[in-house]
């Protein structure tokens, strides 16, 4: 592959995870633009081309080979019965990017209770493949119609019940759903074209992003904690903080003291510091991190 032909096509996910993939490319240090007008995002790297994808049919694409590489959620792959190469799991802490419920629910005056009752009856769904599957599962035969939209809307008239996402479940209280089984815990997902990988230069490209996002996500819930320590209470110290790794000691021009730093999570901060500052460190600091690779 010539110098001038080396890119790789990366699908981004548009829609609800889009806010949250630029936030995170961000983080891992590339410049993502995003403009209401262009399903062509600008990246400040000549080498990558962004393609802005509803992540419904993302698996598609790359398992075609259209795109290299994308993100998309565990439940699109599933639904497309995509074959493409699962990389990296990029649950993150922010919106959007945690753990999806797919549900079947039911309204709450409803005779059904389990996924046995649908026999025969009415679902409707967004995801027909991954329903039947699970249908299917369970032994259970019914009609699953695809749901354009406002699906939790359909039952009791349009629909005996449904298979649709949830995150906090408020939605479906206030429908008056009652949820009878998970069909699917959902989250972010890197997939890959298997050819992509094949090639030596895309799958270096690739290998490096994802080391970037995950270093990324790691340090999304992270600080850095430095102080000054007299020599004598380093002991004390040591045994108050919860070190990612080994606490790095530094040595200071006062013989008497040292400099200390360390990783912890951000949430332990509040309660750390105090703390600290009781077993004898000075001069405490907390620092955002934006990437950690492990």
């Amino acid at each position: 592959m010539s110098e001038n032909a080396k890119l790789l096509r990366l699908g981004i996910p548009k829609g609800s995870l889009q806010d949250t993939t630029q936030k995170l490319f961000e983080r891992a240090g590339y410049d993502l633009r995003i403009s209401g007008r262009s399903y062509y995002p600008d990246i400040d790297d000549a080498q990558m081309q962004c393609i802005l994808i509803r992540p419904q049919e993302m698996p598609r694409y790359v398992g075609q080979g259209i795109l290299d590489c994308a993100i998309t959620g565990l439940d699109w792959i599933l639904e497309n019965d995509a074959d493409v190469a699962e990389l990296a799991d990029l649950r993150a802490p922010w919106p959007n990017y945690g753990v999806v419920r797919w549900v079947l629910a039911a309204k709450d005056d409803s005779p059904f209770r389990a996924v046995k009752d649908l026999e025969g009856r009415r679902i409707a769904t967004e995801a027909v493949g991954m329903t039947r599957r699970f249908l299917a599962k369970h032994g259970v035969k019914a009609s699953v119609e695809f749901s354009w939209g406002a699906t939790e809307v359909k039952p009791p008239i349009l629909a005996d019940a449904i298979v649709d996402v949830s995150e906090t479940g408020s939605s479906l209280r206030a429908n008056n759903l009652r949820i009878l089984d998970v069909v699917l815990e959902s989250t972010p997902r890197l997939i890959a074209h298997r050819e992509a990988l094949k090639d030596a230069w895309k799958n270096a490209k690739i290998e490096r992003l994802l080391m970037m996002l995950k270093g990324a996500i790691a340090a999304a819930t992270r600080v850095l904690l430095s102080m000054n320590v007299p020599r004598k209470n380093v002991d004390d110290v040591l045994k108050i903080l919860p070190a990612l790794a080994t606490p790095t000691v530094s040595t200071l021009a006062d013989p008497e003291w040292v400099e200390m730093s360390t990783v912890v999570e951000e949430k332990t901060v509040r309660e750390l510091i105090p703390r600290l500052y009781v077993a004898g460190a000075r001069g405490i600091i907390e620092l955002p991190i934006n990437k950690i690779v492990e």
